[in-house]
């Protein structure tokens, strides 16, 4: 038969056990890279781990650990989306732009935790406070915002402000969470019939955006053109200019020159200018020399004499009948010509 001492032993032991098993378990744990750990000591936060790794703590029930991710988290934001399948939730995402015009806009909100004490004790439910603090912000830009630019190009100032506003607002609830970015997923209105007018208002600004843009771009390449030839014109008339100016100069400094020989011996500049003349006009000339006693006309063709002379060619025949032609004229006057 067991004696009481050796149960009582043995229960002992047993119970020794289990306790340095709980105390030997519980005072090691480890750290994921995309985790981070709050120890708490009876309950009070004492320090806060990201460091990834094996860490020692004292044994529960004095220390314990409560471990929250580091990775990011995405807020969808007037839908929901399950194995594939999306669930919009219109009454929430229903709202009036700043024109008073009903739009339904939906958004993904990224956040993370960044003080793991503040999300775990500054609040029972920070998830929904940041999914009530979305709906009010993006509501306020929503409802300062013309619905032209809330459905076309103004989406990228309306993330922006939305994101400032919420950080703002989250920063002041102080629930230990960081928005990292917004993006729009879709800003639409509320009917078919809407849309379709919409669309056909939008269609007539682009068209009419680009017939001005159209207009613009030749206005601009005329301008252009006409500055173009403006300066060609304008190039061209200082180039004549200057070529008759130099022109001009050297005319008055050739006629100074004669007109002080011109001082000096009258006589013979007058002479030789007068030869220079005929010398420049004379070469030019045809000669001919005639003789008419009334009957028949008789004329001595020098310069055809002279050709012959220089070329020992035949005259053309065409050449004789253009020089026949003073002839009959010279017949009519009755003289010399030349």
């Amino acid at each position: 038969m067991v004696s009481l001492k050796r149960i009582y032993t043995t229960t002992g032991l047993v119970f020794l056990i289990l306790i340095f098993g709980v105390v030997a378990i519980s005072t090691w744990y480890t750290v994921d890279e995309s985790d981070q750990a709050v120890i708490m000591t009876f309950g009070k936060v004492e320090q806060t781990i990201t460091e990834p790794g094996l860490h020692f703590k004292l044994p529960w029930p004095i220390q314990s650990v409560e471990k929250l991710s580091k990775e990011t988290f995405s807020l969808k934001f007037g839908y929901k989306e399950e194995n594939g399948e999306v669930t919009d939730y219109p009454r929430e995402t229903k709202m009036i732009t700043g024109d008073e015009n009903i739009v339904l806009a939906d958004l993904v909100v990224q956040w993370k935790i960044t003080d793991p004490p503040k999300y775990l004790y500054n609040a029972d439910d920070p998830e929904k406070i940041l999914y009530d603090t979305t709906s009010a912000a993006l509501r306020s830009i929503i409802g300062s915002t013309k619905i032209d630019d809330a459905l076309t190009s103004g989406k990228a100032q309306i993330e922006a402000d939305v994101r400032e506003l919420l950080t703002q607002l989250m920063e002041k609830y102080d629930v230990g969470i960081s928005i990292s970015a917004v993006k729009l997923q879709d800003v639409e209105l509320p009917n078919e019939e809407v849309r379709k007018a919409f669309t056909n208002v939008t269609d007539a600004r682009e068209t009419a955006n680009t017939k001005k843009n159209e207009a613009d771009k030749y206005e601009n390449k005329r301008i252009n053109e006409a500055e173009g030839e403006k300066d060609a014109i304008i190039s061209q008339a200082n180039g004549d200019k200057a070529a008759r100016t130099e022109a001009a100069r050297g005319d008055v400094a050739v006629f100074e020159k004669l007109y002080s020989e011109y001082k000096g011996n009258k006589g013979i500049t007058k002479d030789r200018l007068i030869i220079e003349t005929l010398e420049e006009v004379l070469p030019n000339a045809e000669i001919y020399i005639m003789n008419d006693d009334g009957n028949t006309m008789k004329y001595l063709p020098l310069r055809s004499l002279e050709k012959e002379e220089t070329k020992k060619t035949p005259i053309p025949e065409e050449e004789t009948k253009k020089e026949s032609v003073p002839e009959e004229k010279a017949t009519g006057e009755g003289g010399t010509k030349q």
